[in-house]
């Protein structure tokens, strides 16, 4: 056997003689394992969830203590991630839990210098407004088109080309299938998002 190699023997012999020495130092496990403050997640009701963060949909347990969420972790149950989660689903807790997160919108007013916040449900109507305005100054019923044979055809396409929609990986598949079915149900062509629906 090598220096280099390590035996079954040795290696135990080794883990023995490092448990005597922190025993020595006034180290012992008992003790340390009776200082462990109580779990946060003592007493909290369960909640299997899925990551909002991209279209992959890895399972996660939120646990929920006197209505407020106190801690999210990976599901070992999930046959899609098995209790893993990445970087981004394993900081959930700060998305949904962050005392830095806005609770309002940021507005700046036509030709306006400087940002304002405004509560989110003006902001939501404001969108909607626009939506419509836009939509309907645009809607586009027919088009002509070239047919077989070179002829110009008259098609049916009931679209608006004026609005466009960015989704992000940040929504998970279902948000971005709905969110698909309503731009396509007001006629809107433009659809681009990360998910690939």
């Amino acid at each position: 056997m090598s220096h280099s190699e390590t035996s079954r023997r040795q290696f135990f012999r080794g883990a023995g003689l490092a448990a005597g020495t922190l025993a020595g130092l006034g180290i012992e496990s008992r003790t340390a394992s009776a200082a462990v403050p109580k779990l946060k997640i003592e007493g909290a009701r369960e909640v299997p969830s899925v990551c909002p963060y991209c279209a992959v949909g890895c399972g996660q347990i939120v646990s929920v203590k006197d209505g407020l969420i106190v801690n999210i972790e990976g599901n070992p149950d999930s046959p899609i991630s098995r209790g893993t989660l990445c970087p981004k689903g394993s900081a959930t807790f700060q998305l949904a839990v962050n005392p830095n997160r806005l609770t309002t919108a940021k507005y700046r007013k036509p030709f306006g210098k400087e940002w304002e916040d405004v509560p989110l449900d003006w902001a939501m109507d404001r969108i909607a407004e626009r939506l419509k305005a836009t939509r309907d100054a645009t809607f586009v019923e027919t088009a002509e088109v070239p047919g077989p044979g070179g002829e110009a055809v008259t098609k049916k396409v009931s679209h608006s080309p004026a609005v466009a929609s960015l989704g992000g990986a940040t929504m998970d598949n279902e948000w971005n299938y709905a969110h698909l079915k309503m731009w396509r149900s007001l006629g809107l062509i433009w659809l681009e998002n990360q998910a690939r629906i």
